[in-house]
């Protein structure tokens, strides 16, 4: 196998591959072995058809697409290796020679690792954030905890008000008739969720339990079902029950409860030091993301479009990936949502640009600051994982094969540039 070089414009190149005639004969042979089972032939037994034969009848090229499927699976990583171009995207291959007995040759484009022209990154300016934690929010969130304790209890004595569950039977009819989806038993329907269609909630407000009551709303033009899409409809529905939350008191009791501590102040006091943790990091988190932003924007670099579409494929790979662990197949997900992967690309790809700059920035930083990953790093991220995942690090590091270990360093060298660059920032009071 030969490789050559040719650079083009915009961060782009094209790597000329020609394979040896013999090795295309190998790949033909094996096409050959791996079809034949399934070719008949009037006179042969199936199975058992000559090569020479089967290229008679129906031409040399049958074979071609398995054959070149398999010379660049193992061809093209030699090349891309071969050429010690920083390839960021996937090769966009052309054939230009394929006939028997003679070489094999194809083109790859591909995209380069683009240079980074840094702009300022030390002592960047950037907005100080205000990580004050007020009483509201203190109360705010001991009052989510309340609510998430809050137990249902049925109401006796009065009739339903906004916040109230009600149990209902509901059956609903359109010009008189019943539709399908329309019928429901014991449902705990929350009053002012907005979870039913136009004032369905409204109009059980007021009513007690036993009563029977008629509900007429309109479905909105857009409904999911087109049957009954913008249409009137009467709801008859039995209010079976009536609920409430109850709160519990907020007291010692209620600390000891929802925490490790034995007084309402002290937990009081734990939840304003969570709050405060929990604005820290957002506004590190924030500080970071502005820190960067303001470094790319004073930066120069060409980002080939190849390598924004290789990006993009790749996050769309990803959240594909996590909908099938939720058990939600792409496939299903397009259907319910309406949407395609033209348009989640679309979607995707700005994203997927910030993500290639911030990533080029940061690795330019580390290489300007001769910023360096020991192995004591190393290990002490391993241990991190370790604990993680719950795992031995001796069983980690077995798993661990050494481009991964490569990897890890480059990401602990991105982390510390991102480190330097918070460090050295320098923050304004708005």
């Amino acid at each position: 196998m030969s490789v050559q070089v040719e650079n083009l414009e915009k961060n782009m190149a094209k790597l000329t591959v020609e394979v040896p005639a013999e090795e295309l004969e190998k790949a033909i042979q094996a096409a050959y072995m791996k079809q034949r089972s399934r070719i008949s032939l009037p006179g042969f037994r199936k199975g058992k058809v000559p090569r020479h034969m089967v290229e008679k009848m129906y031409g040399p090229e049958i074979f071609y697409e398995d054959a070149v499927n398999s010379i660049l699976s193992k061809e093209y990583p030699k090349a891309a290796e071969e050429s010690e171009l920083q390839i960021v995207s996937r090769p966009a291959v052309d054939v230009v020679q394929l006939e028997k007995g003679k070489n094999f040759i194809f083109t790859a484009e591909v995209a380069v690792k683009p240079e980074v022209t840094l702009g300022k990154y030390l002592g960047v300016a950037v907005k100080k954030a205000d990580i004050a934690v007020s009483e509201e929010e203190i109360t705010a969130e001991i009052e989510r905890e309340r609510e998430s304790n809050a137990r249902m209890v049925t109401v006796e004595g009065r009739p339903v008000e906004d916040g109230d569950t009600a149990v209902i039977d509901y059956e609903g009819f359109v010009d008189g008739e019943a539709f399908e989806g329309g019928k429901g038993e014991n449902h705990s329907l929350v009053i002012g969720s907005h979870s039913f269609i136009d004032t369905f909630e409204e109009q059980l407000i007021g009513k007690n339990t036993g009563d029977d009551v008629t509900v007429n709303v309109t479905f909105p033009e857009d409904y999911h079902s087109p049957e009954v899409a913008g249409k009137a409809a009467m709801f008859q529905v039995k209010i079976n029950e009536i609920k409430a939350k109850e709160l519990p008191e907020l007291d010692d009791d209620f600390a000891q409860d929802v925490s490790e501590f034995d007084t309402l102040a002290e937990y009081r006091e734990s939840v304003e030091k969570k709050l405060i943790e929990r604005k820290e990091a957002e506004a590190r988190r924030e500080k970071e993301n502005e820190l960067i932003e303001k470094i790319i924007e004073d930066s120069q670099m060409e980002i080939p479009d190849a390598m924004i579409e290789t990006q993009t494929e790749n996050m769309v790979d990803d959240f594909a990936n996590r909908l099938a662990q939720q058990g939600m197949p792409m496939e299903q997900y397009m259907q319910f949502t309406g949407m395609t992967e033209e348009k989640l690309m679309e979607q995707m790809r700005p994203d997927a640009l910030k993500r290639i700059q911030s990533g080029l920035v940061l690795e330019a930083i580390a290489k300007a600051e001769d910023i360096q990953v020991s192995e004591d790093d190393v290990e002490a991220e391993l241990g991190n994982m370790a604990e993680m995942y719950g795992m031995e690090v001796d069983k980690l590091k077995e798993i661990f094969v050494e481009s991964e270990r490569e990897n890890m360093k480059k990401d602990l060298a991105i982390q510390k540039a991102v480190d330097l660059i918070v460090e050295k920032a320098e923050e304004q009071a708005e």
